[in-house]
């Protein structure tokens, strides 16, 4: 699949500049290959985040300690007959994920189940068992599959803390590419801190960067340290053929941490919302404002295309990777000061943020 370079729709709280990219995605096992082209930003990690070259276990024994808590999923959809003829039956893909815990809850990407009819697991042991969706939130490309298996197969992994990691630290990934399941590669931490887009066109705050190589079906697998914790979800690849170049993506943990908690509960995830898109300022910091939506918290505080923020929260912002990653980690209802520069000259609002629409 050739890269193509995609723009983000207005409505959407994200970058408004994006590189091109593909799904880490499905893998096809029957009729034609599920993938979907996917943009994320490429902004450059701040020189001053450490490197380093982390010692830990090695590459084998964290996969003797993790592999038995990957799984393979493979999904049925059924596909829409056209009015103008062809189209209609029904097809297969495999992807990726892991066991959350002893309940038989799966962590997954929710483009891995999406438009699902059905949902099979099979666990370490070659055991295969039908999968109901507990839920799944697409502004972050997560989703909880639960299954009905006995406790003694299933083999929680651990989440670790994605905001101690490091540019350099060692990492693996575990999943099923081109349905090869509990296949393992290996790699660093590339970069910190990218944006992705998720399947609704939101961003991704946090992102994690790795050369660990990733393929279509690794969607939806363990990204993990050399500890033997997750440290991110696999879900994305930049690429020009559609093939693993050496740049994959993750979303973080600590990201995985706070929706899958609200899925497994039964809530429905809800995320706060500003109403803008954004992008550069051509002043040295700051975030533009390219669009603001009619009827949003930015509309109703007086905010117009244009401005640019300088400061979120009494937080600097310097880029709009750092706008959209304190709305991400706000809640609906929540108020918070903003700084603008219109015409040169600052102003500050406050904003009653809202509930991000599906």
């Amino acid at each position: 699949m050739t890269s193509r370079t995609l723009l983000i729709p207005a409505a959407a709280l994200a970058i408004g500049l994006a590189g091109a990219g593909a799904g880490a995605g499905l893998y096809s096992a029957i009729g034609p290959e599920k993938t979907k082209t996917v943009v994320m930003s490429t902004t450059t990690v701040d020189h001053s985040q450490p490197a380093s070259a982390s010692s830990g276990l090695s590459i084998n024994a964290i996969y003797q300690r993790t592999y038995q808590g990957v799984v393979d999923i493979t999904v049925s959809t059924t596909q829409s007959f056209s009015p103008f003829g062809g189209g209609g039956g029904s097809s297969q893909a495999e992807g990726s994920g892991f066991v959350f815990d002893k309940r038989g809850d799966i962590i997954t990407n929710q483009h891995v189940v999406d438009g699902a009819t059905s949902i099979t697991v099979k666990l370490w042991n070659g055991k295969t068992y039908k999968a109901h969706l507990v839920g799944s939130d697409s502004s972050t490309d997560l989703a909880v599959v639960r299954i009905d298996a006995p406790s003694s197969v299933l083999h929680p992994l651990t989440l670790g803390d994605s905001s101690s990691v490091q540019v350099g630290d060692g990492v693996i990934a575990i999943g099923s590419p081109f349905g090869l399941q509990e296949t393992v590669t290996s790699g660093i931490i590339s970069a910190l801190h990218r944006t992705m887009d998720a399947p609704n066109n939101y961003t991704i705050s946090d992102s994690i960067q790795t050369d660990a190589p990733i393929n279509h079906g690794n969607s939806g697998g363990p990204l993990i340290d050399s500890a033997g914790r997750v440290i991110g979800v696999n879900a994305q690849i930049q690429s020009d053929s559609g093939g693993n170049d050496g740049v994959g993506f993750a979303i973080p943990a600590n990201t995985v941490k706070s929706i899958v908690s609200q899925i497994v509960a039964g809530k429905t995830v809800a995320h706060a919302y500003l109403g803008v898109s954004i992008r550069p300022s051509s002043s040295p910091q700051g975030a533009a404002l390219a669009t603001v939506v009619a009827g949003t918290p930015a509309a109703k505080a007086g905010l117009k295309v244009g401005d640019v923020v300088v400061r979120l929260d009494g937080t600097t912002i310097s880029s709009p990777d750092d706008l959209s990653r304190i709305i991400d980690g706000k809640k609906p209802s929540d108020s918070l000061s903003v700084t603008y520069v219109r015409s040169g000259k600052q102003h500050t609002v406050t904003v009653k943020l809202g509930t991000r629409p599906s």
